[in-house]
This record gives C-alpha cells, sequence and structure tokens, in this order.
C-alpha cells in the first residue's frame, strides 16, 4: 500500500507539471481549427503537435530512469486521460521504448486502441508508431491483428491497415497487408476505408507493381474513397486507367 501511494504521488506530480507546460502553449484558435479538422471523439488543450512532442521529450528524459515497465505503467496513466495532447505524450513514450519491447505489450496496447483511442487521429499516431513498431518486432501477433477486421470497434479495423504501415516502410509483410485489405475491402465505415487505402498508397512506395495489381483487381467492388486514397502516388496516366 505504502509502493501505491508512492505511485500515485509520483504520477500526481509528474501530470501536473506537465498539465502545466501545456497550457502555457494553448491556442484557442488552433483548437477550434483542430476539433473541426478531427470532426468528433477528440478532447483538446489546443497545444500544436510539435510542442506537445517537445514537452513529450521534456519529461522522457526524467521518466526513462524510472524502467521500461514503470514508464509504460505512466504511459498507461497518461492515455487514460479525455485530453488528445496527454494521449500523444504516452504514444510517444512508448514509442521511444520500442527497442526494449515486450511480448506482453501486445495486450497493454490493444487495450489502448479498443479502450481510450476515440478518433481517427490517436488511432493513427498509436497504430503508425509504437504499436505498428511493436508488430513489426513481434510479426506473430500478425493473426490477433487480422482479427481486428471482424471487430465491431472501428478503430481495431482502422487499426488493423494502418497498424501495417511501419512493417510496409520497411518492405515487410506486403501478403498479410493484401490479406488485411481483403477483410476490409467493402467495410462501409469511410474512416476505415481511408485507413486501409492510406495502407495500400504507402504499400506502393516500395511495392508499386504488386499494388497496381491489387487495385486494378479490385476496383470495380472497392469503394472509391478507398481507391483514391490507394492510388496517390501513381502517376496521373496509371490513376486516370484504374479510375476508368
Amino acid at each position: 500500500m505504502v509502493f501505491m501511494a508512492k505511485e500515485d504521488e509520483y504520477f500526481t506530480t509528474l501530470h501536473r507539471s506537465i498539465v502545466c507546460d501545456l497550457k502555457r502553449h494553448v491556442e484557442p484558435e488552433y483548437r477550434r481549427g483542430a476539433e473541426r479538422y478531427i470532426k468528433e471523439g477528440i478532447v483538446l488543450y489546443g497545444v500544436r503537435l510539435h510542442t506537445v512532442r517537445r514537452i513529450a521529450a521534456k519529461h522522457y528524459k526524467t521518466v526513462k530512469v524510472q524502467g521500461t515497465d514503470r514508464v509504460m505503467k505512466l504511459c498507461d496513466r497518461l492515455v487514460r486521460s479525455d485530453y488528445a495532447e496527454e494521449k500523444v505524450i504516452a504514444f510517444d513514450w512508448a514509442y521511444r521504448l520500442r527497442k526494449e519491447y515486450r511480448r506482453s505489450y501486445f495486450r497493454l496496447f490493444q487495450s489502448w486502441l479498443e479502450k481510450y483511442v476515440g478518433n481517427w487521429g490517436a488511432c493513427d499516431d498509436l497504430c503508425r508508431h509504437a504499436f505498428g513498431a511493436f508488430v513489426h518486432e513481434f510479426p506473430q501477433f500478425l493473426p490477433d491483428v487480422f482479427n481486428w477486421t471482424a471487430s465491431g470497434n472501428r478503430w481495431l479495423r482502422r487499426g488493423a491497415g494502418v497498424i501495417m504501415i511501419y512493417s510496409l516502410r520497411k518492405g515487410e509483410h506486403l501478403a498479410f497487408a493484401f490479406k488485411v485489405a481483403d477483410a476490409l475491402l467493402h467495410d462501409s465505415d469511410y474512416l476505415v476505408q481511408n485507413g486501409y487505402g492510406w495502407m495500400l498508397k504507402d504499400a506502393s512506395i516500395l511495392f508499386p507493381g504488386e499494388v497496381y495489381a491489387y487495385v486494378m483487381k479490385n476496383r470495380k467492388t472497392m469503394p472509391r474513397r478507398a481507391l483514391r486514397y490507394a492510388i496517390e502516388r501513381f502517376d496521373a496516366r496509371h490513376r486516370k486507367r484504374i479510375m476508368a
């Protein structure tokens, strides 16, 4: 009990310092614009992202000496905040620890995505960085990621596509990415369509021929929104042929 009290006291002091730093940089007009851009599921102080990341880096210098597991516990408490900026800090710290990930972190990261992500911005921040790096390090969890494609939770379904971007940019897991795209191909949620379309777009950086063949095969049934995202990196001639 004494240990838990000390943990709570440490977090309370740290959290108070983080919030104080964030509030020094609030821009009300920026907050209103960001809320319009994200559209739903977000609560903001109103601090620009580059500033939030600078604040995250500042405090990480202090917390990193606590050790990986304790920092992850701090992240787990921060990610439960209603405020988007505090979630960004949690995801930032978790990504900084990517060389020290353990298999047990899969369930932790999945709980963040399932329970505490409420908008596409948070989904993408977590999945493109910390969670994407985890899956790249531990590909044995790819079947668990595939199970997300049948979830009723839109962020798990969007995340199933976005999480693959990290590996695809390193030239890995293209076949699995196509399997995810197949499963999400006719998903009616536009944010899920955006997510797997983005995955295909980034896959086309290193695998243009394979992605071109995939979209040509599926262009008649793939939602136009997903298709437009997927082909953004192709030249005008190829885009015109795909969209014909």
